[in-house]
């Protein structure tokens, strides 16, 4: 039986941040390739993270993350990301694709709570630098002046753990 592909629906038009195969309706771009136009169309129009986020009518870490290729939109959420941003379908159709989490990360336990808080970092890593150097600058949250509580939190679907990370600040010296 033939498999059926469906058209891309959105943003119809090609941008300059489109790949050379942006006439193939069927062409999906890599999610490195993705993050790049996305990045150079964030940089250009001088937006953030929390103006995307507002784009696609999400949560600035999850926008953030997908923006990043570590997480997947729907097609309404990458479609009014690609448009916010003026780039073309292949960035909307790249945006839908289940990520790849972590994949090409090396594994640094196999205890399974401390390997689910490597998984974490695989994922959510780049997407917590962007957003911290983007608010701070360009420097590192300390380990060593730092403060975590963890809570459990009563949910009718199942209790959640709630972690409370506050690390200070340490911006990168010039010299």
């Amino acid at each position: 039986m033939p498999i059926s592909i469906p058209p891309l629906s959105h943003a119809q038009k090609p941008s300059r941040y489109s790949s050379p195969g942006h006439h193939n309706k069927y062409y999906c771009m890599t999610k490195t390739t993705m993050t790049a136009a996305i990045l150079a169309a964030k940089t250009e129009k001088k937006v953030t993270w929390t103006d995307i986020a507002q784009a696609a009518g999400l949560s600035e870490v999850f926008t953030t993350s997908a923006c990043l290729g570590d997480n997947a939109l729907d097609a309404d959420e990458a479609g009014r990301v690609a448009d916010y941003l003026g780039l073309g379908e292949e960035v909307a159709a790249a945006l839908t694709v289940y990520a790849d989490k972590g994949a090409n990360a090396p594994t640094v336990s196999k205890e399974p709570l401390q390997y689910r808080f490597q998984e974490l970092i695989y994922v959510y890593g780049p997407t917590l630098k962007a957003i911290i150097e983007e608010k701070f600058g360009p420097g590192i949250m300390s380990a060593i002046d730092f403060t975590m509580s963890v809570e459990r939190i009563a949910d009718p679907k199942g209790d959640r753990v709630g972690i409370t990370m506050s690390g200070k600040f340490l911006g990168y010296k010039k010299w």
